[in-house]
């Protein structure tokens, strides 16, 4: 099988046909040459009248099959990237759901295991709530997963209702940290306001709340260390405001920068099954930004140094 797809890979058979179009107008204008030097010697030979029969221009006509076989092969060459990608996009899909699959099956695994302790044994009430602890766990990582598929459906339908409102970033991050407080317990978090005044920019807090959730939980998940520490910064740059989230996570290569950002990239091999997490969370909160007319960018020392992810946002110009 694996012989077979060799021999019919889509690259290998781009270059044949690129090859044989090649060759195809390389002989063709060969013969044409030929045919019109024998018109030629015909008409010289026998005294006829050239513009009655070689009404064609040569060269008219070498331009325009190569204006065509140009065109074709243009044509060519974006069926090939399509195809590519769209070959690489079915991968990551196939990658996106065996993932998402075991990250769905491992929680409910575990909350079948839980009740049917409940049901087969009377338990002390100290391992009751141990075990309930457990199973509100599993239950929050079920609602956080659905929560990000709801999300992206959401945003990319454009199906996001809430309104914009002049609001200071700084004061929406420290009510986000508030309110979700419990959800980062076991993490040290420290936030930094270098701005010297209240800014205020047009925010969709349900969106921008979404957009902080995943950068925090994509520093927590992707982190070794025992404590998760998280630094978040805000600060004043020509125009904008850029809030910084550094973590001390496992970090990532420098070819890894920008793929990070797209719909179900996972760091490592598209085929690695142990990756974590759907995928899908840097790609909500790069388009949450675009949708504030702001980006994200990442950097990073290299694996095992930790990363930084900075939200970039525009200042108004009146308001700059």
């Amino acid at each position: 099988m694996e012989r077979t797809y060799r021999f019919f890979h889509p690259l290998l058979i781009f270059v044949v046909s690129i090859i044989a179009l090649g060759s195809s107008l390389i002989l063709y204008i060969y013969w044409y040459m030929e045919v019109s030097s024998g018109i030629k010697s015909v008409v010289r030979k026998f005294n006829l009248n050239s513009e009655q029969i070689l009404t064609a221009h040569t060269w008219v006509v070498i331009l325009v099959l190569s204006v065509l076989v140009g065109t074709i092969l243009l044509g060519l060459f974006t069926i090939f990237v399509y195809s590519q990608k769209m070959v690489q996009l079915y991968r990551l899909q196939h990658n996106f759901i065996n993932n998402f699959t075991h990250e769905l099956k491992t929680p409910v695994a575990s909350l079948s295991l839980y009740l049917e302790t409940f049901q087969k044994y009377e338990l002390p009430r100290n391992e009751q709530l141990k075990y309930i602890d457990y199973m509100l766990v599993d239950v929050q990582r079920l609602s956080g997963n659905i929560t990000r598929i709801l999300n992206l459906a959401r945003i990319e339908n454009k199906n996001y209702t809430a309104e914009f409102v002049w609001l200071d970033p700084a004061a929406v991050i420290n009510r986000f940290l508030k309110n979700n407080g419990h959800l980062f317990q076991n993490c040290k978090i420290r936030v930094t306001n270098r701005l010297n005044r209240s800014h205020h920019l047009r925010i969709n807090t349900s969106l921008f709340e979404i957009l902080m959730m995943n950068l925090m939980t994509n520093a927590i998940k992707y982190n070794a260390s025992q404590t998760p520490t998280i630094e978040i910064m805000v600060k004043p740059e020509s125009g904008k405001i850029v809030i910084e989230v550094k973590d001390n996570g496992i970090g990532f290569e420098t070819s890894e920068r920008k793929k990070i950002f797209k719909k179900f990239y996972q760091i490592g091999s598209s085929d690695d099954m142990s990756a974590k997490g759907s995928g899908i969370g840097l790609y909500l909160a790069q388009s949450i930004a675009k949708i504030h007319k702001g980006r994200i960018s990442a950097s990073s020392a290299g694996s095992g140094q930790g990363a930084t992810f900075s939200l970039i946002l525009p200042l108004p110009k009146e308001r700059a």
